[in-house]
Order: structure tokens, then sequence, then C-alpha cells
């Protein structure tokens, strides 16, 4: 059985006397989708950061292609150079162009030359449909074009894995297609992907598994179909119901389980 890309052991987490995580155990297949969907505060952003340890974990193991993240003596900069992350904001440089801001990455870690960054940037300005904005700074884009932005630039510097905390949360419904959009071309050319998401159709037509997180703890995990359109689990169908027709959902749900954030 091939190694997964990615795997987490036993993760816990806690912020004070909040117990965000408690003893999650996942595998992500390499070229799999998986969307981890939940309420808020079910802990699924946290989960996201400490596969890169953005948030380094109280206990457990993470392993990115087979490198333990979470050792005392990894090479924590490394690892993050072969993980794209795609955060709500956009977290673009406003005082230089678009390209520029694909370039500076890749020439202040990868130490890639100008011209070389300058292609790769280009390329993938294409790849998200944004040629035509090499030259424009970020405030002339729409939040739509920003996130395409951000998302070129984590593609510029060779992702094995791609990690999307909410990546459409913040935008107006009428931009959120374009970058659905990308993240599918994305999930159809290979791409390993963890997308923590409430965006339920694009769950059940790309993700390969869907995990519904909920009170720091996996809730149920499946097939994208079987989750979103057959959950087993209360919790489960309770919170889908919200989402799908939230009028429908008024009476307060089962316990959630305690406190957590993300």
């Amino acid at each position: 059985m091939p190694q997964p890309e990615i795997e987490i052991r036993g993760l816990h987490k806690s912020f004070g006397d909040n117990h965000v995580l408690r003893g999650i155990d996942l595998e992500v297949a390499r070229g799999d989708v998986v969307c981890v969907i939940g309420p808020s505060g079910s802990g699924k952003s946290t989960l996201l950061r400490c596969v890169n340890l953005l948030e380094e974990p109280s206990e457990g193991q993470v392993f990115v292609g087979g490198t333990e993240v979470t050792d005392i003596e990894v090479d924590i900069d490394a690892v993050r150079r072969r993980i794209g992350m795609v955060f709500q904001q956009f977290n673009l440089f406003p005082h230089v162009t678009v390209t520029e801001n694909l370039v500076l990455p890749q020439r202040r870690v990868l130490r890639r030359g100008k011209a070389e960054a300058t292609k790769v940037a280009r390329e993938n300005l294409e790849r998200v449909g944004l040629a035509d904005k090499a030259d424009a700074y970020p405030a002339q884009l729409s939040g739509g074009q920003q996130q395409r932005v951000a998302i070129a630039r984590a593609l510029s510097m060779g992702p094995e894995v791609m990690l999307f905390d909410e990546p459409t949360s913040a935008l107006d419904p009428e931009l959120v297609g374009d970058v659905l959009a990308v993240m599918r071309v994305l999930a159809s050319e290979g791409m390993t992907m963890m997308v923590v998401t409430h965006e339920m159709s694009f769950a059940r037509e790309v993700a390969d598994r869907v995990v519904f997180m909920d009170g720091g703890v996996i809730v149920e995990e499946g097939p994208a179909a079987q989750v979103v359109g057959d959950p087993r689990h209360p919790r489960t169908r309770h919170f889908l119901d919200r989402i799908l027709d939230p009028s429908a959902a008024e009476a307060p749900g089962p316990e959630a389980g305690g406190p957590a954030a993300g």
C-alpha cells in the first residue's frame, strides 16, 4: 500500500484550557482531494495549520511525504517549501505588481534568478486565468482575482501539497465560482489537496473524501457522495441541514462535545 502524502496520528492541540483538537487520525493519499467540513469552532483551520506547523501540536505526529513535520530536528523550512497554503485573506503585497508578488517569494526562499522566477510567475498566472493582470497592482483587482493570484503565488513555489483554509469565505458570492474553478483544475491535474470549506457543491463534486469535524474530533469521514449526500451520523446530518437549507434547521442540534477553535 503506497505511503500517504499526509499522515496525522493522535493529534491534539490546546490553547490554554481550550482543547481544540482531541486526537485526530487522518491520512491523505497522493493525488487525493480531502475536504474538511464542520461548524465554526470545530478545529478545522487549526488542523490545517498543524500540517505545516503554523500551529505547533500539543501532542501527536504529522508526516508530509514521509517526513515527520513534528520531529524536533526536522528542517521545517525545507518541509514548508513542499506545502502551498492559501488563506481566507489574500496577504498580497499592495505596493508591487501581481507578477512581483509571485517573484519575490521564489527569489527569497528558492533563490531563483529573476528571469526564471518571472517565467514561473507568468506561467502560473496563465494557469489561474490572470495572464492579462500580470502588471496590475492588487488594489486594481477584485477579491476573487486577488485570491487567484494568491493561489498562483503558492503554485509558483512548486508544492507537492496544497492546503486551502476556507479560500472563498471572504469573497462576494458572485466571485466564488472563478476561484473554485481553479481549484477544480488543480484537482484534475492530480494535486494533493486538503480543503477546509463550506462550499458543499465543491466538496460533493471534487473531493475524493470528506471529513466532518465537530468539537475537535472527526465525527464522520468517507466518500464525498456518502458524507454529503447520505450522512450516517446525526451531527453530520444536522450540520448539512443547516448549511443546505438554513430555514429548515431552527432547532438546536446535538451537543458539539466541547469548545474548539477554527
